[in-house]
């Protein structure tokens, strides 16, 4: 039995890969950094016991330590990280460069910088340090995106911090080796959530479904999927990959 934090869990993605570790017999530590209801939900949704939940926003280095702290103390130990946690793309922060302002392109960059990159730097080089005092090796996963390769014209501050968090996992695979711990991410392409259903369900959505040869959009289920695998004992030789999970929509 393996313990894991998975932060930004509350929903979506972040839920359906507490689901999936807990049922595979993971202890897992649910974190949210606002919408505690939601993260209860998840909470009260994982197979087995032994859970908790972890609350903190990841734009300040305190709550990093914070979150960490909690986790090990409720569960004894961390074997599996993954960073799902981020300021994901909305209307309201969308920063096209040719249409902005200044000032909303200063605010949207410095709150997803703050968050998907340099805070979850900090919680990884944390957790990593847990690990390594752990001696027993251990995973990190961070979930990427396809857009930090195909680029983001309406969210470019997304798409470069996706592309650090996933250029900060090989260098953290290269030093983290050592040390029996394994680091890879995964890109996904569009998901199917609650947060893009209506993105889906409006004129948008054909399009959309269109751009997978499949015709449709992927799962949660199917990234926590291979968040699974990754987190696996026999996955340790895939460590320092980016692994795409588009339905062939983009091709690198």
């Amino acid at each position: 039995m393996a313990t894991a934090l998975v932060t930004g869990s509350s929903r979506g993605i972040g839920r359906a890969i507490a689901q999936t570790l807990a049922r595979r017999g993971d202890r897992v530590a649910v974190h949210c950094s606002a919408d505690l209801a939601a993260a209860e939900e998840t909470l009260s949704s994982l197979a087995g016991t032994g859970h908790t939940l972890v609350v903190g926003d990841l734009s300040g280095p305190a709550a990093a330590e914070q979150i960490v702290d909690s986790a090990v103390s409720t569960l004894g130990s961390i074997d599996i990280l993954v960073n799902n946690a981020a300021i994901a793309p909305s209307s309201a922060n969308a920063h096209r460069i040719d249409t902005t302002t200044y000032a909303h392109w200063q605010e949207s960059w410095s709150r997803m910088v703050s968050v998907n990159l340099i805070g979850t730097s900090n919680l990884t080089m944390l957790v990593a340090q847990q690990m390594i005092a752990q001696g027993t090796g251990g995973a990190i996963v961070n979930i990427g995106s396809r857009g930090a390769f195909r680029g983001e014209a309406e969210h470019p501050a997304y798409a470069a911090t996706k592309a650090g968090l996933q250029a900060l996992g090989q260098s953290l695979a290269l030093a983290l080796a050592p040390h029996g711990i394994a680091v890879t991410s995964v890109a996904p392409g569009m998901i199917a959530t609650e947060r893009q259903a209506e993105k889906l369900a409006g004129a948008q959505g054909e399009s959309i479904r269109g751009q997978s040869p499949f015709g449709r959009v992927g799962t949660a289920c199917e990234v926590a999927d291979a968040v699974a695998y990754l987190t696996s004992p026999g996955a340790v030789w895939a460590s320092g990959t980016v692994l795409d999970l588009n339905g062939a929509s983009y091709f690198r």
